[in-house]
């Protein structure tokens, strides 16, 4: 069968690649955690209105929880259409579908005004927005380790995962801004529904450069010579390799999973409901911490090209469940400093060493004809318990057994993932070079 080698990419479309996939991230994450920002400031007050407040955060941290929910039926699904037709088409419906729903969220009217058809309507429009992150991830970071140089997949990879930190600071900066430019009634009654409707004019723009965006070579070349997967998401079933894969690398996320939300978005529920601290120096000190994540996240990216994805991946897990010990102790002490610093500790630089090389490091569990589905369920589906559940499971512990509870299931959730990184093989990671046998690179001195 004659070769169709893939059109050469020149550095005007690889960085409009790296563009089209930050800026795509950036507005998915920032519609998905401006609602679990919200969720402890806001919907617990105005869609969960009672008598007890804790019921009320529980509550809307549980909506919080079921966006994880819907998110592995987004994987499945756009990851099989990643599969099947191509990247670029998958990531156009998602941020229409992430985007319409935000702005919905944010003319909806609260419990007193239309009863109980409020919260119905959160949570329908909530699973939307699970649905799209869950299409968006895995088409965004194949996006761009397919179209990484040699030797540099890590730091492509990382591009994308920026927009994590970039989202969740301008989700948290503009409710902080908000917060802090108008009353407490202001707030709550119409100040909070302009960051949501904000979203309008960021998915427009992150629709102009989307559309430009080519097809990535790896996908095109695999295409072409062998032909797409029938039903990807049967042939991970069938091959042994795949499955250990896919049940590795949901382990090995755990526990960046949980790290994350319970420092960004748990820290400031607890904060200002079960602390009594002000909540607007969390909301400023989440934000700092996310900017200067923005900075790491390709730095051990980078690292990761140079001394491989599991020993920086681990590496970060263990310092990030070492620093919470400070972390809950600066929280408790209600200094604004000493949390400040803490999240920028935990949030800000130890926690991108497990998301810098995380998107590399899934995209080379499978071959490139599964590839968008398998990482589309690693990521999503291990997403259920280690972040939906995670802001619920933490309140609950802390109010039953405080800061002990919570450093318990943080120590058990880092032991499981680096119990499975470890487990993954080095010799069983695929190379795009191996697209015409779709063999596994047995000897990867340092994979590119």
């Amino acid at each position: 069968m004659a070769t169709t080698p893939a059109p050469r990419n020149g550095e005007t479309d690889v960085r409009l690649v790296v563009a089209s996939s930050v800026f795509g991230t950036t507005v998915e994450w920032y519609d998905f955690f401006l609602y679990g920002t919200a969720a402890g400031l806001v919907f617990n007050k105005l869609y969960f209105p009672g008598s007890d407040p804790l019921v009320g955060t529980v509550l809307a941290f549980a909506t919080f929880a079921l966006g994880f929910l819907a998110r592995p039926i987004g994987g499945f699904v756009f990851g099989h259409l990643g599969d099947r037709v191509g990247r670029k088409k998958i990531l156009v419906a998602t941020m229409l579908i992430m985007g319409t729903a935000t702005c919905l969220i944010g003319l909806l009217p609260d419990y007193q005004m239309i009863g109980p058809a409020a919260p119905i309507i959160l949570v329908v429009l909530r699973l939307a927005q699970g649905v799209a992150v869950g299409g968006e991830w895995g088409g965004a970071v194949l996006m761009a380790t397919e179209y990484a140089p040699a030797g540099k997949r890590g730091l492509y990879g990382s591009f994308p995962q920026i927009g994590l930190a970039i989202g969740l600071t301008l989700g948290t900066g503009v409710l902080a801004l908000l917060n802090a430019i108008t009353s407490d009634a202001a707030f709550l009654s119409w100040g909070w529904r302009i960051g949501f409707l904000l979203s309008a004019v960021l998915v427009l723009a992150g629709l102009v450069i989307r559309v430009k965006v080519m097809e990535t070579p790896a996908f095109r070349t695999m295409a072409a010579e062998e032909g797409t997967a029938t039903v990807p998401a049967v042939e991970l079933v069938r091959d042994k390799l795949s499955r250990r894969h896919l049940l590795l690398g949901m382990g090995s996320r755990f526990t960046e999973g949980v790290a994350f939300n319970a420092w960004a978005v748990f820290v400031i529920s607890y904060g200002s409901g079960t602390l009594k601290l002000d909540r607007q120096p969390l909301l400023v000190g989440v934000m700092i911490a996310a900017a200067v994540m923005v900075v790491f996240i390709p730095v051990f990216g980078r690292v990761s090209d140079r001394f491989g994805r599991r020993r920086t991946f681990t590496t970060g897990a263990v310092t990030t469940l070492v620093l919470a010990i400070p972390a809950l102790a600066a929280l408790h002490s209600g200094n604004p400093v000493l949390i400040t610093l803490s999240l920028v500790a935990v949030l800000g630089i130890s926690y991108p060493v497990m998301y810098g090389p995380q998107a590399a490091f899934y995209a080379e569990l499978f071959p490139i004809s599964r590839r968008c589905t398998g990482i589309s369920v690693v990521y999503q589906l291990s997403g259920v318990v280690a972040s939906g559940l995670t802001p619920l499971i933490l309140a609950y512990l802390a109010g039953r057994t405080g800061t002990t509870g919570i450093m318990v299931y943080l120590a058990a959730t880092t032991v499981i993932s680096v119990v499975c990184t470890l487990a993954i093989r080095q010799s069983d990671l695929f190379d795009d070079e191996e697209v015409r046998t779709s063999r596994p690179v047995k000897e990867v001195p340092r994979v590119s």
